[in-house]
This record gives structure tokens, C-alpha cells and sequence, in this order.
């Protein structure tokens, strides 16, 4: 095999993102990072420590100054799934609940939180082969990526999905309301003037919206094998 290098998988929430860039790791040995989690587990502590306002607003003059003390990390479990850890605490199934996702994109709009984040992942790729996935990282966190794909499909079918992958962990949700979390989350992320989501220039589009996960599978490898033969 060749040089390692950085895939970079940008996307809408719920596209399925963080499924097919952990098989693709998996395929390729690489290291996966969802930096989705990163951002999940920073809402988690803010919403333990009581910053963030009943109207949603983020309390940026607490949550700031505990930054530093913030550390996440992945841990990779026996069967091979990775959890997300907060503190040296295992979080993974707190940080996926519709709280935490019915914040997660204000605390991410916060400058200071993005700084600090992009930081810690741009840490993570120091040796390259990393598959990364977000929102950002092919524009602010690896503009130098060698591979970049940018993931969509409709809003209904994210929020099906959503609702699947709930159901199957046992969390209480309706269709409607994951519906609506969605497209909040698609505004505020493609507005919010800190790195807003958008596709990078040198990105390969991937609308998913009815393709199988074995479909999406094959293309993210055909991809990475057309670039790492060039």
C-alpha cells in the first residue's frame, strides 16, 4: 500500500456520515474520528454544568473558561466500535440522545469551541492515516485532505434513519420531531458564521438518499483506491 493519507467526509446530519467512514477505516486500517462526538460530548458537558439557557442559548461566559478541562478522546471497545469518552468517562450513549442533539449545533457555532476542537483534531491527523468525519473538516481542519466527499440526501430520509438508529438503542422519539431537529440543524449549521457547512471546492459529491449502505460502502473504497494508486 502506498503513503497515508486523510479522508475528509463532510455532511448534513444523520447523512450516514460517521457509519461509512467507520467501515471505510476498517477496511483500509485507518483510525476513525467522529468529530460529531467531539462536539456531542462538549453540548453533554455544558448541559451538566448548566450552560445553556432554557431558550437554548448557549451560556458562552461559563462554558469558555472550561474549555481546557474538556478532554475527549475515543476508546475502541472489543467488538471493534469505538465510544466516546469525556473526561475518562464513557458518554457514547448520552451524547446520541435528541437533548443532546437539540443543542448540539448552537454550542457548535460557538467560535472558542470550534477553535478548540479543530485544534484537538488537527492533533489527531499529525501522522495521516485518519478518516475523519463532520462537518468542517475538508474546508477548515484538513483543507490539505487528499480525499474529501461531501455527504447529502433529503431531509426525510435523514430523519428516518434517525428514528431507526433510535428505536434500535431504545430512545423515545417520533418522526416528526427528529424531522424538525434536522432541518433546525441544516440552518444553523449552513449559517453560522464560524466555519459554516458547505462543500469544499475539490470535494466528490455523494447523495445517498437511495443508495444502499453497501452501495456507499463501494464507492467511499473505489474512491480511496483511485486516489491512493494515482
Amino acid at each position: 500500500m502506498g503513503t497515508s493519507i486523510i479522508i475528509a467526509i463532510d455532511g448534513y446530519s444523520s447523512s450516514g456520515k460517521s457509519s461509512m467512514a467507520r467501515q471505510l477505516a476498517a477496511e483500509i486500517g485507518y483510525r476513525y474520528i467522529d468529530s460529531g462526538a467531539m462536539y456531542r460530548a462538549v453540548t453533554l458537558y455544558a448541559m451538566r454544568h448548566n450552560m445553556i439557557n432554557s431558550d437554548g442559548s448557549v451560556v458562552t461566559e461559563l462554558l469558555i473558561p472550561a474549555l481546557p478541562s474538556i478532554h475527549i478522546d475515543f476508546s475502541v471497545n472489543g467488538d471493534g466500535t469505538q465510544s466516546t469518552m469525556l473526561n475518562g468517562e464513557n458518554v457514547e450513549r448520552e451524547i446520541r440522545s435528541l437533548d443532546v442533539s437539540g443543542h448540539v449545533s448552537q454550542v457548535a457555532a460557538v467560535p472558542a469551541v470550534r477553535h478548540a476542537l479543530v485544534a484537538m483534531q488537527k492533533d489527531m491527523g499529525t501522522g495521516k492515516g485518519i478518516v475523519m468525519d463532520g462537518r468542517d473538516i475538508g474546508t477548515t481542519v484538513f483543507p490539505e485532505a487528499e480525499m474529501k466527499v461531501f455527504v447529502t440526501a433529503s431531509p426525510e430520509e435523514r430523519a428516518r434513519r434517525r428514528l431507526a438508529e433510535l428505536q434500535a438503542k431504545g430512545v423515545e422519539a417520533t418522526y416528526e420531531e427528529i424531522l424538525e431537529n434536522v432541518t433546525q440543524r441544516d440552518h444553523i449549521d449552513r449559517t453560522r458564521a464560524e466555519s459554516p457547512l458547505r462543500q469544499a471546492d475539490d470535494a466528490v459529491l455523494l447523495d445517498n438518499t437511495t443508495m444502499t449502505l453497501e452501495q456507499q460502502n463501494q464507492f467511499l473504497l473505489n474512491l480511496y483506491n483511485k486516489i491512493t494508486r494515482k
